[in-house]
């Protein structure tokens, strides 16, 4: 989809066509609104804040679309959650299956899940979170017309928060992605 000054809807069009989406369209400034106020909210197990830099980038974006993927959809391209602590403190990781080979034999390791890791060798000073970063969006990173592209996943109350202003069933077996992004025209 190389096509110069390329529209919104021709961008849901194109993220229509992926393998895996079942449903996209763009956010409305009430549901852009609600996400912020509920992800800032957002606490794990053992009352751990989570921090959504991912979503917090997205919407600072002039447009946000939302794809409704199932598990046909490719893997992230980068890990989506991470525990921290301090400034820059890495504690631990989600391990996507592309990498997993750079972590077997490591002895500084504890797996959480099949997928998580914590690095025994680290240590906060302060107060641990979980972090959402911003991740990449290929598919739309190479569109002409599109700039500043930034994907982040929200979390379970976000996701249902635009399923239910869509009018879109809370299938367990679905998950959104938000895709942020400026026009050229912008």
């Amino acid at each position: 989809m190389a096509v110069a000054n390329v529209t919104i809807a021709e961008t849901i069009e194109h993220l229509k066509g992926l393998k895996g989406v079942a449903e996209a369209f763009e956010l409305g400034p009430e549901i852009r609104e609600l996400l912020l106020k509920i992800e800032s909210g957002i606490k794990a197990t053992m009352d751990i804040e989570v921090k959504n830099t991912g979503l917090e980038e997205c919407l600072k974006r002039k447009h946000v679309l939302c794809i409704i993927k199932d598990k046909t959809f490719r893997p992230p391209p980068e890990p989506t959650i991470f525990l921290a602590a301090d400034k820059d403190t890495i504690l631990g990781q989600e391990i996507l299956e592309k990498d997993r080979c750079d972590f077997e034999g490591l002895d500084n390791l504890v797996y959480l899940s099949e997928d998580f890791v914590v690095f025994t060798d680290r240590k906060a000073r302060n107060k641990e979170y979980f972090l959402m970063p911003p991740v990449s969006f290929p598919e739309l990173e190479s569109v002409c017309g599109l700039r500043n592209v930034v994907s982040c996943s929200p979390s379970a109350l976000g996701d249902l928060a635009i399923r239910t202003a869509q009018g879109l069933e809370d299938n367990p077996k679905l998950a959104s992605v938000l895709i942020g992004f400026d026009l050229d025209d912008d």
